[in-house]
């Protein structure tokens, strides 16, 4: 039977969802995990990928399973699995639905905190920065719904198929104390390192860097830069999958530190 599993992975220590040889993965974690509790060779199969040290507060797998397990899976997986994995729902499913092909909607949020803070290194990005132009920021962001190409904001385009996603919102908060801003994005799809270069495009507007013309000029032309640098991959964390049959609202609220933001209030730009 097929089963889509519901988890969450902070992502500092792997190098991404997907394996590799000789690097961790996130996903040769939770196979080989699988691979011990089953004694034979487990495929999972994701719902996308994440870059290296990218965190998934929302991150569903498929697996084909058979049903004549005599354990507890959900706890015994949880219980192999390293702290940074966890898994919050096991689901079974009729028919054959497919993690990453039947997601129709994925959902990003970007952090960032512009002083040095010890307990947000591993789940937020430092800028030092002052005086960032918001409503700069802001007008950027405003742009993204309104193009479909991402082609100058891909770090490697021929490497694609196409380099079309149609976005349905983006948006630009700030918390309380104006010192912690996220970012949040919610498309079909995601070029590579996408979310990171419009981030860093955007703190460079924030800075006085780039024009707003500028950045648009880049979703107009579709040109890519000869020299492109992703905002750094800690900040970025995949929040929210949807599926026409399955819509789940995250577990994980990220850290306790950005969890009390939270709970503070962000503030749309």
């Amino acid at each position: 039977m097929r089963y889509f599993f519901h988890i969450a992975y902070h992502g500092a220590r792997y190098n991404g969802w997907q394996k590799h040889p000789k690097v961790s993965s996130v996903q040769q974690v939770i196979e080989t995990a699988l691979g011990k509790l089953f004694k034979k060779p487990i495929a999972i199969f994701g719902c996308g990928r994440t870059d290296a040290h990218v965190h998934a507060s929302q991150f569903f797998f498929h697996v084909d399973i058979e049903d004549d397990r005599e354990f507890d899976l959900f706890f015994r997986l949880n219980k192999v699995l390293p702290d940074d994995i966890a898994v919050f729902d096991i689901i079974p499913m009729q028919g054959q639905p497919h993690a990453r092909f039947d997601a129709v909607q994925r959902s990003y949020d970007y952090f960032i905190h512009t002083y040095k803070d010890p307990f947000l290194s591993n789940f937020s990005s430092l800028y030092p920065a002052q005086h960032l132009d918001f409503d700069k920021m802001k007008a950027a962001v405003a742009l993204l719904p309104r193009y479909n190409d991402y082609r100058g904001l891909c770090k490697a385009p021929d490497r694609m198929e196409h380099t079309l996603c149609y976005v349905s919102s983006a948006g630009l908060f700030v918390d309380n104390h104006g010192d912690k801003i996220r970012f949040h994005i919610s498309a079909n799809r995601f070029l590579s390192k996408m979310i990171r270069i419009i981030v860093g495009r955007l703190l460079e507007i924030g800075r006085g860097e780039m024009s707003v013309d500028e950045f648009e000029h880049y979703l107009i032309n579709k040109e890519t830069p000869k020299v492109i640098i992703p905002a750094y991959p800690q900040g970025l964390y995949l929040s929210k999958v949807t599926y026409p049959y399955l819509d789940i609202e995250p577990r994980s609220t990220f850290s306790a530190v950005l969890q009390n933001s939270m709970e503070a209030g962000w503030q749309e730009i």
